[in-house]
């Protein structure tokens, strides 16, 4: 889901019975306050499945919850950048533990109510289970270092510095490769370096969130595994969508608690219907239909999680105990540890273009060259960055390495480019694709996460169609055919073009039309 998409699920009318009161964690007993009739939330992209329980939770709340889905790392630099204060009442994310450890977390933050929980864990398709010859109940993730560096195992798993069932992936493995016995240390990152790039030389799939992830496994059969929250996993195996055996290392993982949690900006009325809905969602009616529905496991000791979630205990695994170590750990994978990245810029600079349109564009690929910017909202280490502005045709094409020890360089030649573009003439969209692809065919295959970013502000004016772009992509070799094209909805582009182009490719829709280019481009890098 897009960063900032609403996910709306308006609650009816009533007042909670006063039984379910002695559920919620704060203890609180509301002081007298009405509770408010609406409560903003800005929640976990992967709750959406709670949608449903939400719905008939109006029957016994008088609250409206408006739902926006943004990912873990995301959100809680909303709330530290203090953005969320007057525009959320609450937070709803996998966890709490790397906004705790910001010193200014506990002045943001007023309450905290656990729901449900969910380990990340390993899905392995059954093929590759044989193949490897492991025993579901004994594998370890030092096992799955060993098969990913032979080049016998291949997996999926969320970009750790948008998503937290990435970064609580990563942190597992971590610690296992590196024998930490407590929370990890500098030293601890330092020391399993080698180890993590011989790892992460496996993965094939990357994204900004667990559902897109889930879409995307499977979509694409060549890939073996995927790392992901056990509920995500276990779904895929009970609807169908994927044959999957669902694995908890033993060596450790990192449980997701989900901990509704009050903002402290939020008015008195607000915090109290959060406290009503949270103590429903407490509720042994409300948590047996979340983990019959979700299959997430329930906080409540009397209810029995669902029949299909694996019984028995593995060691938690703790996150970093310093944001030092955290953020260390952030800027190692993006940098160093994780696949490097390929990506194309295919960018309409058409007439329609001129003025405050281009000046957006630029402005927003500017961004990216910010070698301070944090992990995950910049051009990376090792990055290969081709510029393909368009009109009638592409007009050049021009591309930046970025080395670690010449990034400056890098990033000011990339800048120089961006300052160079200009507007005029037609739109070509399906043709300047296609040469896109064709760059890349003649460029050979990379060991890279590569990607096309298509962004423009019209409809395609070339001869050259959708039906033309079809045919051609459909013939690619499997390989080139992988390659996804994320779109940028932006000015008076077509929204149904557009989707059909991501979907046709295995890419994603990006909204720059109700939100910005900036924001866009800003979602997009989860994804490469």
């Amino acid at each position: 889901m897009r960063t900032g998409a609403r996910l709306a699920a308006l609650l009816g009318a009533l007042a909670l019975a006063a039984a379910c009161t002695g559920a919620q964690d704060d203890g609180g007993d509301g002081g007298g306050v009405a509770a408010a009739g609406t409560v903003r939330i800005l929640a976990g992209s992967e709750l959406a499945d709670m949608a449903p329980l939400l719905e008939r939770a109006a029957e016994e709340t008088g609250v409206t919850a408006e739902v926006t889905s943004v990912g873990t790392l995301d959100a809680t630099r909303t709330v530290l950048s203090g953005e969320a204060d007057g525009a959320y009442d609450a937070v709803w994310l996998a966890t709490n533990d790397y906004l705790r450890l910001h010193p200014d977390a506990e002045r943001r933050i007023l309450t905290e109510t656990s729901i449900m929980t969910s380990p990340v864990a390993l899905g392995l398709r059954p093929d590759a289970l044989d193949r490897l010859g492991w025993r579901p109940d004994e594998v370890t993730w030092a096992q799955v270092h060993e098969a990913a560096t032979a080049g016998d195992l291949t997996f999926g798993m969320t970009d750790p510095t948008r998503s937290n069932s990435g970064y609580s992936a990563l942190i597992s493995v971590t610690s296992a490769l590196s024998g930490a016995q407590s929370a990890l240390t500098a030293e601890d990152v330092a020391g399993s370096a080698t180890r993590l790039r011989e790892l992460f030389a496996g993965q094939r799939l990357t994204s900004g969130s667990s559902g897109w992830l889930a879409d995307a496994f499977r979509q694409r059969g060549d890939v073996d595994a995927l790392i992901n929250y056990e509920s995500v996993l276990l779904g895929l195996d009970r609807d169908g969508a994927a044959d999957l055996e669902v694995i908890r290392p033993l060596d450790g993982v990192v449980t997701a608690r989900y901990p509704l949690t009050t903002l402290a900006s939020a008015s008195p009325e607000a915090g109290e219907a959060l406290r009503l809905l949270g103590a429903y969602l407490r509720g042994d009616e409300a948590q047996r239909a979340l983990t019959q529905e979700t299959l997430r496991r329930p906080v409540a000791a009397g209810v029995t999680a669902a029949e299909a979630i694996p019984e028995g205990q593995r060691r938690e695994l703790p996150y970093p105990g310093s944001l030092d170590v955290a953020d260390a750990l952030l800027d190692a994978y993006d940098g160093e540890l994780r696949r490097p990245s390929r990506t194309l810029y295919v960018l309409d600079t058409s007439g329609s273009m001129e003025g405050e349109r281009l000046a957006a564009l630029q402005a927003a690929l500017i961004r990216l060259t910010g070698a301070d910017n944090p992990a995950g909202q910049r051009f990376r280490d090792r990055e290969e960055v081709t510029l393909m502005p368009f009109d009638d045709t592409v007009v050049s094409t021009d591309t930046w390495t970025i080395d670690a020890e010449r990034r400056e360089d890098a990033l000011a030649a990339i800048r120089s480019g961006v300052d160079s573009l200009t507007a005029e003439g037609g739109t070509a969209v399906y043709a300047s694709l296609i040469e896109a692809y064709e760059l890349l065919a003649a460029e050979g295959a990379q060991d890279a996460f590569t990607s096309i970013v298509l962004m423009t502000d019209g409809e395609n004016r070339d001869e050259v169609g959708a039906a033309d772009f079809e045919d051609f992509h459909r013939a690619l070799p499997e390989e080139q055919r992988h390659v996804p094209v994320f779109t940028v909805l932006f000015g008076d582009s077509d929204r149904d073009e557009l989707r059909l182009i991501a979907d046709e490719t295995g890419g994603e829709l990006f909204d720059a039309v109700g939100g910005s280019l900036d924001d866009a481009f800003q979602e997009i890098r989860g994804y490469q």
